[in-house]
C-alpha cells in the first residue's frame, strides 16, 4: 500500500526544488542559498552554521542540500541512483565546501537504503549525512499548515481528508469541485503574496485583471488557506445581499468569496447598487474579523467606479487592496505554462514537439494563464501546426481560435453551450427546460437528451459540472468561453433571435443591449428585435427569486430601470415610453437613498437623451433639493450626475438655499440621524453616510472659512458620538486571523538559470 499522500511526482524538477528550499526554511529553520542552474556544482542549496535537527544533536559546518526528483510515481531511490552525486560530494569535500550533506527526494526511501547511502557519502568524506524521502516530506506537509500556505499547489495534489477536519473538508470538497485540477497547476505569484498581505492587514482584497488572468485561481488559493489555517467558514456568493444575509456576527472567522462582483462578462449596474447599500455593513463585518475577497474584470471595474460609492468604503481606493493580477514575472509565466503542459491532456509526442517553443510562448505579451490551459487540451489545438508562426498566432488571436473551436462543434454541443449561456453561466442540474428554451434548442437541431450527452462529453474542456451552495450546475469552464459564444451570436441573426426568445428574462437583461451603447462585450440587439424585448420585459416582475409578489415587483422594477438606464439606445427608450408613459412620473419622484435607487440613474439617462419632459425634470429637481435641505438625503450636494439635470440658475439657487437653510440646521440634522439609529446598526454604519455628505459640503464651500468651520465642528461631533457609542457597546475579543508572511524576507534573489524550466516537460 502506498504511504505517499501527495502526488509529488507531478510537480516537476523546478517546483520540487522550490518545495525543498521552502521546507529547509520553514522546517529546518535555515536561510538557504539556492542554486537553480545546471552548473550547481552538485548542490541545489547551501548554508553554513549550526543546525539542530533535534534536541539531542547539533550539526556544524558547511551544509549542502541536494534535491533528487523523479517523475515516476512509485520510484524507490537506490544506491545506483546516487553514483554521480557521491562523486560531486567527494569534490566538494576536497574543496572544503561540504561538511554535512542533506538529501531530499520525492522517491521512496527505506531505512536500510538510507544507511547504505550514509556509508557511501561518509566514505566520500562527508562528516554528517541526512536523507529525507517522500514519506517524510508528506508528513511535514500534513503537520505544517504554514507550509501548505506557502506551497498552495499542495491542496490540489493530495487527499484533503487527511489534513482537514470533517466540516472543513465538506466545504473544501464543494469549493474544489471546479478547481481541483487547476490548483494542482497553480503557481505562487507576486499577486497572490500581495493579496494575502492585504487580507492580513485589512481583511479585504479586490482582485482585478483582464479575462483569464488568474483572479479566480488566486481567490481559490486564499479560500483554501482560510479553510486550512483557521477552519474558516468559507462562502462563495455572487451578490452583496447574499453576503449580508449569510454573515453571522457570532462567527469570527467567516471568509466570503465574491467572484465577478460587478458582472460576469459585462458591467451590471444593479450589482453595484447592491454593494452601495451594503458597504456600511461590510465595514462592520471587517471590524468583526470577517475576511472578504472580491474579483472583477478590469474593464468592468473601471466602469463600476463611476457608480460605486467609494467614499463610504475608502479601501476601494487603496492600491494595497485593489490588486491587478495581470502583471506576471517571466519566471511565473514559464512555471504556469510548464505546469499546464506537463499535467494537461496532451500526449508525449505533442509535448516534445512544442517544447522548443515554450519559452517564446511564455514571453509573449498576450500570454495569460488561460493560454496555457488551452494549449494543454487537445480540443483547442486540433489542427494547430507547432511552428513559431502558428503558435504566435494562437497566442495573439486566442479569442478567434476559440470561436473556431465552437463553430466546429456538433449541433448538440452548440445547443448545450446555448443553454448555459441563456442561463447566464448557471445551468442547474438536473436540467429542467422552460417551453421557450425547449423550442430554442429544437430550432438549433437538438433535444434535452442530446444536450445532456454533449455536456458530459464537454465536461473538463469547455464546460464543468460543479456543486455550489448545495446546488449542482453546469458552467463554462472559463468565462472566456461565454465571451466567444457571445461573439458567435453577433454573427448569426437567426441564432440571436433564438437566444432572445429562449433566455430567461433575468439573465437576458444582464447580457444584451438594445442598440449599441458602447458597453464592452455586450450582445448588441438590432432594432428589429426591440418589439420582442419590450414584450419580454413584462415577465420581469414574475421573478421567483423573492418570496412575495410585492418584493418581486420591486426587484423587477429595479432591474428594468437599470437595463433602461445603461443598456438601451434612444430609439428603444422612445418605444418603451410610448408603451409605459407612467415611467416618467415614477423617475421624477425618486425615493430616499438617492445614491442607490434605480429611478435616479434612469432620470439622468432620459435627461441626457432629451427624453425627460420639462415638467418631469423640474419635479425631479424639486424632489432631490427637498431631501437635501431637509437633511434626509444630502446626495444631491455631492453628485455631479444629479446636478447635471439642474439648469445653471437652479444650481445657483440650490447652493444659496443650502447656505441659508441647511447649514444653520446641521446640528439638528446630525442629531436626527443619531436618534434614528436602529438597534442592529453600528454607530458608524448609522452616521457615516451623513458625515461623508458633510465632507462633500465642506468641499463645496471650501472658499468660505466660516462655513467650513461649522461643518468641521459637526463632523467632529459626529465622530465623537461614534466613539462614545462604540465604547458603550460590549467589547468582543476576537482571535487574530493572519495568513502570515507568504514570502520569507530572508529569501535571496534567485540567480539566472542555465537549466530551463521546460527541460523535463516531455518526460
Amino acid at each position: 500500500m502506498r504511504e505517499e499522500m501527495y502526488d509529488l511526482h507531478i510537480l516537476g524538477w523546478h517546483s520540487f526544488q522550490q518545495l525543498c528550499l521552502t521546507i529547509t526554511r520553514e522546517i529546518f529553520g535555515q536561510t538557504v542559498e539556492s542554486f537553480l542552474d545546471s552548473s550547481d556544482a552538485g548542490k541545489d542549496g547551501a548554508f553554513a552554521g549550526i543546525w539542530k535537527p533535534s534536541r539531542r544533536e547539533a550539526l556544524r559546518g558547511r551544509f549542502v542540500i541536494q534535491c533528487k526528483f523523479t517523475s515516476k510515481r512509485d520510484k524507490t531511490l537506490s544506491r545506483a541512483d546516487l553514483a554521480e552525486d557521491v562523486e560531486k560530494a567527494r569534490r566538494l569535500v576536497q574543496n572544503g565546501r561540504c561538511d554535512c550533506y542533506i538529501l531530499i527526494t520525492n522517491a521512496g526511501l527505506s531505512g536500510s537504503a538510507a544507511e547504505e547511502m550514509k556509508t557511501l557519502f561518509k566514505d566520500a568524506g562527508v562528516k554528517q549525512f541526512r536523507a529525507f524521502g517522500s514519506t517524510w516530506i508528506c508528513q511535514q506537509i500534513t503537520e505544517n499548515k504554514r507550509l501548505r500556505m506557502l506551497v498552495p499547489r499542495i491542496y490540489g495534489l493530495g487527499d484533503l481528508t487527511q489534513i482537514l477536519d470533517e466540516q472543513a473538508y465538506t466545504q473544501a470538497k464543494a469549493l474544489l469541485a471546479s478547481l481541483r485540477e487547476d490548483l494542482s497547476k497553480v503557481v505562487l505569484t507576486n499577486a497572490y503574496r500581495k493579496a494575502a498581505e492585504a487580507l492580513d492587514q485589512h481583511g479585504f482584497v479586490l482582485l482585478i485583471g483582464e479575462p483569464a488572468a488568474g483572479k479566480t485561481t488566486i481567490a481559490s488559493m486564499l479560500s483554501m488557506g482560510a479553510l486550512d489555517q483557521w477552519g474558516a467558514s468559507t462562502l462563495k456568493l455572487d451578490t452583496a445581499e447574499k453576503v449580508v444575509e449569510r454573515w453571522n456576527p457570532d462567527e469570527p472567522s467567516q471568509f466570503f468569496w465574491i467572484d465577478d462582483a460587478f458582472g460576469v462578462t459585462q458591467y451590471e449596474s444593479f450589482l453595484v447598487h447592491g454593494w452601495n447599500h451594503a458597504l456600511p455593513m461590510i465595514k462592520t463585518m471587517l471590524r468583526k474579523r470577517a475576511k472578504i475577497v472580491m474579483t472583477s474584470r478590469d474593464y468592468i471595474y473601471k466602469r463600476s467606479r463611476n457608480d460605486l460609492k467609494e467614499g463610504a468604503f475608502p479601501l476601494l481606493r487603496e492600491s494595497q487592496v485593489v490588486i491587478d493580477v495581470h502583471d506576471l514575472a517571466s519566471e511565473e509565466k514559464q512555471q504556469i505554462l510548464y505546469n499546464h503542459i506537463k499535467l494537461g491532456k496532451q500526449d508525449k509526442d505533442f509535448r516534445a514537439a512544442i517544447k522548443p517553443h515554450l519559452p517564446a510562448i511564455a514571453s509573449h505579451s498576450r500570454f495569460v494563464p488561460e493560454t496555457a490551459r488551452r494549449l494543454a487540451d487537445p480540443l483547442f489545438t486540433a489542427g494547430l501546426k507547432l511552428n513559431r508562426y502558428d503558435l504566435n498566432d494562437f497566442v495573439e488571436k486566442q479569442e478567434l481560435f476559440l470561436q473556431e473551436v465552437l463553430r466546429g462543434l456538433d449541433e448538440h454541443s452548440k445547443a448545450a453551450l446555448a443553454l448555459i449561456y441563456m442561463r447566464n453561466d448557471a445551468l442547474e442540474s438536473p436540467i429542467e427546460l422552460g417551453e421557450s428554451e425547449r423550442e430554442a434548442i429544437e430550432r438549433l437541431g437538438s433535444s434535452l437528451g442530446g444536450c445532456i450527452t454533449a455536456l458530459e462529453s464537454l465536461n473538463g474542456s469547455l464546460v464543468q459540472y460543479i456543486h455550489t451552495d448545495e446546488v449542482a450546475m453546469w458552467r463554462f469552464k472559463h468565462p472566456t468561453v461565454g465571451d466567444a459564444y457571445a461573439g458567435l451570436l453577433l454573427q448569426s441573426p437567426e441564432l440571436l433571435g433564438i437566444y432572445v426568445h429562449g433566455s430567461p428574462i433575468d439573465k437576458l437583461l444582464g447580457q444584451v443591449t438594445c442598440g449599441d451603447v458602447g458597453l464592452e462585450r455586450a450582445v448588441v440587439l438590432p432594432k428589429g428585435l426591440f418589439p420582442l424585448v419590450l414584450k419580454r420585459l413584462n415577465e420581469v416582475s414574475s421573478s421567483t427569486l423573492y418570496k412575495s409578489p410585492a418584493l418581486a415587483r420591486w426587484y423587477g422594477q429595479g432591474r428594468i430601470d437599470g437595463f433602461l438606464a445603461s443598456r438601451c439606445s434612444k430609439d428603444f427608450l422612445l418605444q418603451y415610453i410610448q408603451q409605459r408613459p407612467d415611467v416618467l412620473d415614477r423617475v421624477s419622484d425618486p425615493g430616499l437613498f438617492l445614491y442607490a435607487v434605480s429611478e435616479v440613474d434612469l432620470a439622468i439617462r432620459l435627461h441626457e437623451l432629451g427624453l425627460l419632459p420639462e415638467n418631469h425634470r423640474q419635479r425631479f429637481v424639486t424632489t432631490v433639493i427637498a431631501y437635501a435641505i431637509g437633511g434626509e438625503d444630502l446626495h444631491a450636494i455631492e453628485s455631479l450626475r444629479i446636478q447635471s439635470v439642474f439648469t445653471s440658475a437652479e444650481l445657483s439657487a440650490f447652493r444659496e438655499r443650502v447656505r441659508d437653510e441647511l447649514l444653520p440646521n446641521l446640528g439638528d440634522v446630525r442629531r436626527t440621524w443619531q436618534s434614528n439609529r436602529n438597534s442592529d446598526q453600528s454607530p458608524d454604519e448609522c452616521i457615516d453616510p451623513l458625515l461623508e455628505s458633510f465632507s462633500a459640503l465642506k468641499e463645496e464651500f471650501a472658499d468660505d472659512p466660516a462655513v467650513t468651520s461649522i461643518i468641521d465642528n459637526e463632523i467632529q461631533l459626529g465622530r465623537a458620538w461614534i466613539a462614545e457609542q462604540t465604547e458603550d457597546d460590549p467589547k468582543e475579543e476576537r482571535p487574530a486571523r493572519s495568513f502570515g508572511d507568504v514570502e520569507s524576507p530572508d529569501n535571496p534573489p534567485v540567480p539566472a538559470q542555465t537549466r530551463g524550466i521546460f527541460d523535463d516537460v516531455d518526460e
